[in-house]
């Protein structure tokens, strides 16, 4: 008996907005494949008849993650390949995906990313923040509390940070970057490469105000904040009230040379040498 190739599981990224955006080699795949697995099917077939692909598709989301994995692995085993689109976007980026991928790759099965559409990118590319680093933390948490101590969490980060918000929820959640970040700045994209794209500049307080003033509040939202500056390193000027202050408080006194070393970035040594 043959047993035959596994098939290739392609995560193919698609349009966040406009249907120009999906690449070459994402069609011919999308072409290609056995079986299309996607979020919504109607989404997806709009998709697919821009483009005039006629494939099988499959519904694959949150609520039947775990049964439609095992039925496509079966597919894959059997030699045919299966692409996994998202609603828009670079698939399992926020959105279903992790349990097909990581019993594909436990399966030896092949795993290949068509790469193209993320609203990450396409937003950190024109904010004007930095991009040398930064956390996508997905959606922030929906409860005030849990929410403000992610932020309180983040707002150290020397990265830019980027979340998705929902429409009925970004207010709520600038009020909230607001009150941890300041005055730092931030930028918000909203309805990216769609036809009324728009990009907000400010505080994440004003940006708050503006979309408030607002008779309704639309589209689909990317929040950019810039990164935390690094602290200024401490003045070394207070090295000797700072070791003196130590043993006063019952510190030994080499400990109190150690401890203050440390928070001035310097050696033992030097910090004795300043003191002594």
């Amino acid at each position: 008996m043959v047993v035959p190739m596994a098939g290739t599981l392609y995560i193919v990224a698609t349009p966040i907005g406009n249907l120009e955006d999906l690449s070459f080699r994402a069609v011919r795949v999308l072409r290609e494949a056995a079986r299309i697995a996607c979020e919504d099917t109607r989404h997806a077939r709009r998709l697919l008849d821009h483009y005039g692909i006629e494939k099988p598709l499959v519904s694959y989301h949150e609520h039947n993650e775990k049964e439609r994995t095992d039925e496509l692995l079966r597919e894959l085993e059997a030699g045919r390949s299966v692409a996994l689109v998202s609603d828009a976007g670079t698939p399992l980026i926020a959105d279903p995906g992790y349990r097909i991928v990581h019993a594909a790759r436990e399966r030896g099965i092949p795993v290949s990313p068509i790469p193209g559409p993320s609203a990450i990118m396409a937003a950190l590319s024109a904010s004007g923040l930095a991009t040398d680093a930064f956390l996508f933390a997905g959606f922030l948490p929906a409860k005030a509390g849990a929410r403000r101590r992610a932020l309180e969490t983040w707002q150290s980060l020397e990265a830019t940070l980027v979340f998705y918000e929902a429409p009925h929820r970004v207010v709520e959640s600038l009020r909230a970057i607001a009150e941890v970040a300041g005055q730092r700045r931030v930028v918000v994209a909203r309805e990216l490469t769609k036809i009324h794209e728009e990009f907000l500049d400010g505080t994440a307080a004003s940006i708050a105000d503006t979309l408030e003033a607002r008779p309704a509040i639309k589209g689909e939202f990317t929040i950019l904040v810039a990164r935390a500056e690094p602290a200024p390193p401490p003045d070394p000027s207070g090295i000797e009230a700072e070791v003196a202050a130590l043993v006063a408080a019952g510190t030994p006194r080499m400990d109190a040379l150690k401890a203050v070393a440390r928070r001035y970035g310097l050696s033992k040594r030097e910090v004795y040498r300043r003191v002594v």
